[in-house]
């Protein structure tokens, strides 16, 4: 069984280097026919006068030899279609064999030939049934072949590797396609890895953007605070204070450069709805942009209170203290007012304050010009939970962020 195997398996790589020339499926058709029709031929010479198919020199024999020749071209010229049509070229070679065996008593080593790779081809590429049943008229004929007109061995030949072609063909096209959904899968896999990295850097950005950034901008607005509202400093403290203040906007200015690297993979990827902080603690975080600033921030509620989903929580927390972060550093003293309203199915959100408003004056509801991190990251937080932000001047002067958002109720408990 191994040597058959190996046998096929050679013979389906000279299959397969022959297809992959242009013209290759059709010169050996052509080459094929040339070589059935000669033996064809030599063997009608060698027959008897009991023989269907005369002896050359038998006189009126040029008719049935016209005939015999273009049967046995058609054994082997479909091949030159097997490739692009695979299911009938292999039902021409089949019934052009059988009327060679049958009505000639000839069958052809090209023959032969032809007929195993039409029946390869058209399990790796066509009907698996239909290749296999094409090999059942040869077994037929083989049973009750009596063996005296020597086409007896290769129809038996056609019988079992006809079938064992058939096979070949069908397990060749199996490890095809498991080949196939195996690199699918390897691929989605890394599309999936990928996208989890690009949405882990997408996390990574805004926590450092929301948490990292605040931090190091209240730290260098408290040191100049302190530098300004301490009478009687020593110059030396005075100097010291003023370089922590200089260190924190550079380190700033670092981080919005590294923020700018890791979004520019990230544009896509949808925020982590669902990590700490929520609306219990917004009061915390007014307090500490009163102590950082020295300035009033007030928390303003209107509404029946609900708990909303964490994600939505999330996003206002993120988004109040991004503007709270903006008013200190572009409205430095002036006063904000964080405002929520539970209205039914949906939160809204306003953050004012009354400073200078945007360097160029827009429209009330306009969407802001800006293209910071701080403005971009704010909006992506809304969008994210399926709300929608807008920036720009207050009606009364200042700045304003709008933003709102789904009131999804949260998990209870």
């Amino acid at each position: 069984m191994s040597l058959v195997s190996a046998a096929i398996g050679g013979w389906a790589g000279t299959g397969r280097r022959i297809a992959a020339a242009r013209h290759g499926p059709a010169a050996a058709g052509v080459l094929l026919g040339f070589f059935a029709v000669l033996e064809a031929l030599a063997r009608s010479t060698a027959r008897s006068p009991g023989h269907r198919v005369p002896s050359l020199a038998a006189p009126g024999s040029g008719f049935l030899l016209l005939i015999l020749a273009l049967v046995t071209l058609l054994t082997t010229l479909p091949l030159a279609i097997a490739w692009a049509h695979p299911a009938p070229a292999a039902v021409m070679i089949t019934a052009a064999d059988v009327l060679s065996i049958g009505g000639f008593r000839v069958f052809t080593v090209a023959a032969l030939i032809a007929l195993l790779t039409s029946l390869y081809r058209l399990g790796h590429s066509g009907s698996q049934l239909l290749a296999g049943a094409l090999a059942v008229p040869f077994l037929i004929m083989a049973l009750f072949n009596d063996g005296r007109d020597g086409t007896w061995a290769l129809t038996v030949l056609a019988a079992s590797l006809g079938m064992a072609a058939a096979l070949a063909g069908a397990a060749r096209r199996s490890r095809t396609e498991a080949t196939a959904h195996s690199a699918a899968r390897e691929e989605i896999a890394g599309t999936l890895l990928e996208h989890t990295a690009r949405g882990e850097r997408a996390r990574i950005s805004r926590e450092l953007h929301d948490v990292v950034a605040h931090h190091i901008s209240m730290i260098a607005v408290q040191a100049e605070t302190a530098r300004l509202a301490t009478p009687g400093m020593p110059a030396a403290g005075a100097q010291r204070l003023s370089a922590i203040g200089d260190t924190a906007r550079d380190a700033l200015t670092e981080m919005r450069r590294l923020l700018g690297v890791l979004r520019e993979d990230t544009e896509t990827v949808t925020a982590d709805r669902r990590p700490q902080p929520g609306l219990t603690q917004l009061n915390e975080l007014l307090d500490e942009a009163r102590e950082a600033a020295g300035t009033a921030a007030r928390l303003i509620v209107r509404g029946w209170l609900a708990p909303l989903d964490p994600g939505v929580e999330l996003a206002t927390y993120r988004i109040v203290q991004e503007a709270l972060t903006n008013a200190r550093r572009h409205a430095p003293g002036a006063a904000v007012d964080v405002e929520l309203h539970y209205a039914g199915d949906e939160l809204r959100l306003r953050i004012q304050d009354n400073g200078p408003g945007p360097p160029r004056q827009q429209a009330p509801g306009e969407p802001g010009s800006g293209h910071g991190h701080g403005l971009l990251g704010m909006r992506e937080r809304a969008a994210a939970v399926g709300g929608e932000l807008w920036t720009g001047p207050g009606p009364g002067g200042g700045f304003l962020v709008e933003a709102r958002l789904p009131a999804k109720t949260g998990p209870a408990g």
